[in-house]
């Protein structure tokens, strides 16, 4: 595996890797406040990254232009802005980062959606 794929396997590893300790964190403290916000990062992160990269590496045709290559980049933007905006709204200091990671998160699907159809019709 290499290029893309890598990344976004890459990233969903690291996603996985500090959810898991946040959770031994969480569980070692007895405080689950923050859970929602645990859950996001290992869905978005570790899975939903995770799955991209192993869609781009089975279709490799998929992972070539620019468009897979902005899907990356909301991907993971999407995931670095909901985890912490959630925090904040559980924390009640505000909820636009939520929002906005929230907005790209569903814009990286929506992405995906346009690169599966579209390499499918490549086919």
């Amino acid at each position: 595996m290499r290029g893309l794929p890598l990344i976004f396997v890459a990233a969903g590893v690291v996603c996985a890797l500090v959810g898991m300790g946040w959770g031994i964190q969480m569980s070692a403290t007895g405080d689950h406040t923050l859970s929602p916000a645990h859950a996001h990062l290992n869905l978005l992160g570790w899975v939903s990254l995770t799955l991209f990269g192993l869609y781009y590496h089975a279709v490799p045709q998929a992972a070539q232009g620019l468009l897979p290559r902005v899907h990356l980049g909301v991907a993971l933007l999407g995931v670095v802005i909901i985890v912490p905006g959630i925090v904040s709204a559980i924390r009640m200091t505000g909820e636009t980062m939520a929002k906005i990671g929230s907005f790209l998160t569903i814009a990286s699907m929506l992405i995906f959606a346009g690169v599966v159809i579209l390499s499918a019709r490549r086919g």
